[in-house]
């Protein structure tokens, strides 16, 4: 089977990022679902002025675009408004994936997707899955150290995300990155590439 799109996914702290950047060094276009997200409800956003309407000014920071800390106690608080931003968010990120996707040409496409489980939809979007797996324990320490959010906030993200089970489970493929130097994961998605690159050209 062609493998020309790959699914990404990985809880928060799992170095999702990193091998994400590891295929993209291979050859790889990369497809930031996450990013792009950041990107519309950055100032000036396609989303923000539907987040205001929905959500109201105390979501909007100083500087017009998305006060993310604010509305990840609301999201985290109240389901409704979770599915309300989601709402929102989710069209927008769709319609610029695709086209993101077909500007890639002939190029393998890697869909960074952290909900890419959650989603339900991902899986017959995609040719393989890729997980990246990690402790809980591990993937709170390294959000904490990176980014200095309290413990309690990554655990509040730890829950809302697929258990690492479920993940597991909707892979093709794991990368387990729990003690692994960043040469030793080089090495393991080099094999990963390669292998899947092959199918590409078949």
């Amino acid at each position: 089977m062609a493998v020309k799109r790959i699914g990404l996914t990985g809880g928060i702290g799992s170095g999702k990022s990193t091998v994400a950047s590891l295929l993209v060094a291979e050859g790889a276009v990369l497809v930031d679902t996450d990013a792009i997200a950041r990107r519309i409800a950055q100032p000036g956003g396609i989303a923000m002025p539907a987040i205001e309407a929905a959500f109201g000014a105390s979501v909007i920071a100083p500087d017009g675009g998305l006060d993310r800390a604010a509305m990840r106690q609301i999201v985290f608080a109240d389901a409704g408004a979770k599915a309300r931003l989601e709402a929102i968010l989710h069209p927008l990120i769709g319609t610029e994936t695709q086209r993101q996707a077909a500007a890639a040409g002939d190029a393998i496409v890697v869909f960074d997707v952290p909900l890419l489980v959650e989603s339900g939809r991902w899986r017959a979007l995609v040719d393989r899955v890729l997980v990246v797996d990690a402790r809980e324990d591990t993937q709170l320490q390294r959000v904490v150290a990176r980014s200095g959010w309290e413990p309690e906030a990554v655990r509040a993200v730890i829950a809302q995300q697929a258990p690492r089970k479920a993940r597991r489970a909707a892979a093709d493929a794991v990368i387990y990155n729990e003690s692994l130097t960043l040469a030793e994961l080089g090495t393991e998605v080099r094999g990963l590439w390669k292998l899947w690159a092959a199918a590409a050209t078949r």
